[in-house]
């Protein structure tokens, strides 16, 4: 098996550790053999990819809550469907073109399959067992699709957006995932992007918003003099409880991503990872609830919620380096960013429903530009060339698809049935019946 170089510097730790723990000396004073290490490798890579699964019950509560009670039903099935569409192609491609025989820009075109056979002959040195770590990486896919999800919600067709799903998530993220996962010429210049501030986060954003450019903003949220209408959302209650799930769910979207759990060292370096993630949404969260006071004169419960998820993204990049207060301040410059994002789209006429482009691509940009500011081995101007080699990538990979949807199978719902709800038109079923149009409430 092609051991993936998710981490810089991973592959040299993984290495140096199981020559290591192969030396009875080192056995005798570590009291860690070479197959409790992998046990303990293996077991933190089910866990928290667990926890990342559990980041799209997250997306699923939010954005639910954030579109109108017509679209919810929709929105739902959106959620479950397109997380079950990338395992499946990254089953069939995505894994091998991220990680398998990477040559600089591109994997391989196979069918991924486990190969555990060394360990089940004794030899423990691969660290982890493969599917443990297909697994992991699987679950990271879903949130780039996710990402787009919430942005394109209430106008798109159903069907043309899990296509699309099926191109992101088994050919457009694993190549740009290659080229710095996967060891590629962006790993080999340095860049420094440790769960993935840009290569989830943006590159999810990216998409969304060339999605949002070419599908057109809803029915009635601009007028023709510029103003901008709200439709909120029919449920914040939910979307509370989904920032939350999203907010545990982190730990392991980020604590996993030290990829090893087998030393004192890993243990700890996980530890710090959780503090700092954590703390970056706190700061989100206050630097935007501070913000919105100031501006409107109000608390915005809105801003809030995506304040604390854009402190998460910020400090994804490199929640490793930072201290305890280095990670509240980026977390908070991440807040601040979200509510200046916002209504700068929405002059913009981009019409982007659960805020996730100012969230997941603004602050992932911020995120991994910053990691220079708490680690000595990263470069501004590399970090650069990720942000934007990815993005360049991303937006004209992502147009292409969109357009060849549009121009052949349509992606927009009719005017009639985008003011019906999809709910109604595409799924024949409502999220709220009693509420409904003609219910009798008893």
């Amino acid at each position: 098996m092609n051991i993936p170089m998710k981490k810089t510097g991973f592959a040299a730790l993984a290495g140096a550790a199981a020559l290591a723990i192969t030396s009875p000396a080192f056995a005798q004073d570590a009291g860690v053999s070479a197959e409790t290490q992998y046990i303990l490798n293996t077991f933190s890579f089910l866990f928290s990819g667990a926890l990342v699964m559990w980041m799209a019950a997250g997306f699923a509560m939010l954005e639910s809550g954030l579109v109108r009670t017509k679209n919810v039903s929709t929105i739902l099935f959106k959620n479950i469907g397109l997380f079950a569409v990338a395992g499946i192609m990254y089953y069939l491609i995505g894994y091998n073109l991220m990680y398998m025989d990477v040559s600089g820009w591109i994997g391989s075109l196979s069918l991924w399959s486990a190969d555990d056979a060394a360990a089940l002959g004794g030899d423990f040195s691969g660290g982890y067992s493969a599917t443990s770590d297909w697994f992991f990486q699987m679950v990271f896919v879903a949130t780039a699709a996710s990402i787009v999800s919430g942005t394109v919600a209430e106008r798109i067709k159903l069907w043309p957006f899990m296509i699309f799903v099926v191109v992101l998530t088994g050919v457009l993220y694993p190549i740009t995932g290659a080229w710095t996962w996967g060891g590629g010429w962006l790993s080999e210049m340095g860049f420094a992007d440790f769960a993935g501030s840009t290569i989830v986060h943006s590159v999810g954003g990216w998409a969304a918003l060339t999605g949002a450019i070419i599908l057109g903003a809803r029915k009635g949220k601009y007028g023709a003099d510029g103003s901008v209408h709200p439709m909120p959302g029919s449920n914040l209650p939910l979307a509370t409880l989904g920032t939350f799930v999203l907010w545990l769910g982190w730990f392991g979207f980020n604590g996993g991503s030290q990829l090893a759990m087998g030393s004192a060292a890993d243990v700890i370096a996980i530890a710090n990872i959780y503090g700092n993630t954590s703390m970056a949404a706190a700061g989100g969260v206050v630097a935007a609830a501070i913000l919105t006071q100031i501006l409107y004169k109000k608390v915005d419960l809105t801003m809030a919620l995506n304040g604390a998820l854009a402190g998460l993204v910020s400090i994804t990049a490199g929640p490793d380096t930072p201290t305890i207060g280095s990670a509240i301040i980026i977390g908070a410059i991440g807040g601040i960013l979200v509510v200046v994002a916002v209504p700068l789209l929405d002059k913009l006429k981009i019409d982007d429903v659960v805020g996730a482009v100012s969230v997941h691509l603004v602050c992932g940009i911020w995120g991994t530009m910053a990691v220079p500011f708490t680690n000595d081995g990263a470069s501004f101007g590399v970090q650069l060339t990720g942000v934007v080699a990815m993005g360049a990538f991303t937006i004209i990979a992502s147009a292409i698809v969109w357009l060849i949807l549009k121009f052949t199978v349509g992606i927009r719902l009719s005017e009639e049935d985008e003011a019906l709800g999809s709910d109604a038109v595409e799924l024949g079923l409502e999220a709220y019946p009693e509420f409904g149009k003609g219910s009798q409430r008893f």
